[in-house]
């Protein structure tokens, strides 16, 4: 490979990888680090460098991979062999093929996030690695502080069917109550389990000093007499509760005897009204679910290790043998809300638009913003088992998405903020243009330019829009700025040809002749943008396609409607 083609090769790789823009001393180290024998040539070669650096960084992103895949189509090929390489997950401890079933086990209070898919994508995908089960259990038993909504049972089933889960049982705990109340009395037949009527305050002082509570060790047929009166109302909420006995001397209190089973006076659950009094908490609920169900494998987030020990003594005194637990830290992503009451508490107060604002991290959220189930299956996977809790950025997120939805997405032009540009002496022109540059076969658009009538150009573009400059509209000719006010432009035609605008450096600016109003809404952090403008007249959008704005980004369109039409930025 000639020097020059290096060189070409080397600034497109770095340019690829930092958002199309190369670092001239990177590209240097690459050139005469790989290749040491030009060394010497360095005096030369650094000048070549710098200059070959400032053409590359002149072109578009497109354009920059369009010629990447020319000078070094190995690129692509080994950075997909890399990909792949790192996707495969970690053999399961103890899992043979057709006896591995998992289960997701999601509370029904608010819509499912980001941080949640973590443990509902690995629990999946092991499910389907070794021909297994996956569950969705719903855990709905706190209709007080965790209270449970209609709604977000079929969000979050619908949710994962869209990330392509394929759920093979669902259970619903707050259908369970009787299966709990079942094991509760034996445990406290078992003498394992006991009803403790102290006040929360007593009972707590006792437990931080390692003390039984009065209760603990009175006869079985006290305890469940007392059971039976929690069941039949004779207890109000916070009068007796269920606990598991445990080791007074545990190290973390929180572990010594905890809670089971409480009361809750008029819960008016959504699905059981008020037939139930007597509310079972995650950890015994959960317990005793994963045994009948079947579980093998638990994942879990970290922070649940304690609910572990928690749950072993149950396990214990019945003699069962507790799922594989597999931890794995939480997820969070930079600068998007995940936290359901978050999230709650904006939407009530009207900061955020919905569950499915394109500001939060909700899988709705992000599937309204253009985001791919594929992108985020993907990131899930690459992310792993870690221990420790990881943040990923947009960045990560969005490079994936781009790569998925690159292929599938055509191009158009939107001109945001239009500013009328009026040209002299240019002649009646059809710029015919591919809907996708590397799929001739999806046909053209056919964008008309009329002498006399403005073209549209992006106010973000008028620092290039100085009297004397050189611009090119792309793909129909190159223009001279002749005027320039606050709210238009004079032009002159130059010329059509695109090498003389390549080789004079011209930079290009997309424009619309006659075009359709479009709204974009574009999530910065915690603010929503609107940036209004126009979109091609003839293109032809429909909603959740993705698509891509030239020199904007790729969208998701959200909205057609009276000859108006609105998408969601989702990334460059």
């Amino acid at each position: 490979m000639e020097v020059e083609t290096l060189i070409w090769k080397y600034a497109l790789v770095n340019a690829y990888t930092h958002k199309g823009k190369a670092n001239p001393k990177a590209v240097i180290g690459k050139v005469l680090g790989e290749n040491p024998e030009l060394r010497p040539r360095a005096k030369e070669i650094i000048p070549l460098v710098n200059e070959i650096v400032e053409k590359v960084n002149a072109l578009s992103i497109e354009e920059q991979e369009k010629r990447l895949h020319e000078i070094y189509p190995e690129f692509f090929e080994e950075k997909k062999t890399k990909r792949e390489e790192r996707k495969g997950l970690p053999p399961l401890p103890k899992a043979e093929k057709g006896k591995v079933v998992t289960r997701f086990a999601p509370n029904p209070d608010g819509a499912f996030h980001l941080g949640n898919a973590r443990a509902a994508i690995l629990s999946h995908e092991y499910a389907r690695l070794y021909d297994g089960k996956f569950i969705l259990r719903f855990d709905d038993t706190d209709p007080k502080v965790k209270r449970p909504e209609p709604i977000f049972y079929e969000w979050i089933k619908e949710d994962l069917e869209w990330l392509g889960f394929k759920i093979d049982e669902i259970h619903i705990a707050s259908d369970r109550l009787e299966i709990y109340y079942n094991y509760a009395e034996k445990l406290i037949k078992m003498g394992k389990a006991y009803v403790c009527t102290c006040k929360p305050e007593k009972f707590r002082e006792l437990r931080d000093k390692g003390i039984a509570c009065p209760h603990r060790d009175e006869p079985v047929e006290v305890q469940l007499e007392r059971w039976r009166k929690m069941l039949n109302g004779e207890y109000k909420e916070g009068e007796a509760v269920v606990r598991i006995k445990t080791d007074l001397s545990h190290p973390n209190p929180a572990v010594r005897d905890w809670p089971a089973l409480r009361i809750i006076d008029n819960p008016n659950h959504p699905r059981t009204g008020n037939k139930y009094r007597v509310w079972p908490l995650y950890n015994f609920a959960s317990a005793i679910d994963d045994h009948e169900l079947g579980v093998t494998h638990i994942f879990r987030g970290q922070e649940h290790a304690e609910n572990e020990t928690r749950q072993r003594y149950v396990y214990d005194y019945f003699g069962w043998e507790y799922p594989v637990t597999v931890h794995h830290g939480r997820l969070s992503i930079e600068g998007v809300i995940l936290s359901k009451s978050k999230t709650r508490k904006g939407i009530e107060e009207g900061k955020y638009l919905g569950w499915d604002d394109p500001r939060l991290g909700t899988i709705r959220a992000l599937r309204r913003r253009g985001i791919r189930p594929e992108a985020i299956r993907e990131l899930i996977i690459e992310v792993g088992l870690k221990r420790s809790d990881t943040t990923v950025s947009w960045d990560n997120l969005a490079a994936i998405n781009r790569r998925i939805v690159e292929p599938i997405a055509n191009r158009y032009f939107f001109v945001a903020d239009p500013v009328p540009m009026y040209i002299e002496g240019a002649k009646e022109f059809t710029a015919e243009i591919p809907l996708h540059p590397d799929y001739p076969e999806r046909g053209v658009r056919k964008l008309k330019f009329e002498p006399g009538k403005p073209v549209y150009v992006s106010r973000d573009d008028m620092e290039l829009f100085k009297p004397g400059n050189f611009v090119r509209l792309k793909d129909l000719f190159n223009v001279e700025i002749l005027e320039v006010s606050e709210d238009s432009i004079k032009a002159r035609f130059h010329s059509v040809d695109y090498e003389i605008a390549r080789e004079n450096r011209w930079r290009m600016v997309h424009w619309v002749t006659e075009g359709k109003p479009c709204e974009v809404l574009v999530p910065e952090g915690d603010e929503l943008l609107v940036r209004n403008g126009l979109l091609e007249a003839d293109a032809d959008v429909k909603v959740d396609d993705i698509v891509q704005f030239e020199r904007f980004g790729f969208v998701r369109i959200d909205e057609v409607k009276d000859g108006k039409v609105r998408a969601i930025f989702a990334h460059k």
